[in-house]
């Protein structure tokens, strides 16, 4: 993960605007899963390796999968909160 962070990857946290307005990582992009099908084009023309995030790690593994089967290079970063102590982000 830290070569694609350090690449340039996109991340997306994929929870509700009420709990990403509660807190996030700083730069992430806010995409809720449910809307995320219709973004999948958008986030093509970026072309750059895409870390989904959550609260737990459900909804970005969900994520990663539709972002894969779209032809995306997708990852799951899980929570967004281990993500962020891990990898020492703000």
């Amino acid at each position: 993960m830290e070569r694609l962070i350090s690449g340039g990857a996109i991340l997306i946290d994929v929870r509700t605007k009420n709990e990403f307005d509660a807190g996030h990582i700083n730069g992430a992009r806010h995409i809720p899963l449910d809307s995320l099908q219709n973004r999948v084009e958008e986030l093509k023309k970026i072309n750059k390796p895409v870390i989904t995030l959550c609260r737990s790690g459900a909804r970005s593994s969900a994520a990663k999968t539709i972002l894969s089967s779209a032809g995306l290079e997708a990852y799951n970063g899980g929570a967004w909160m281990a993500f962020k102590n891990r990898y020492a982000l703000v």
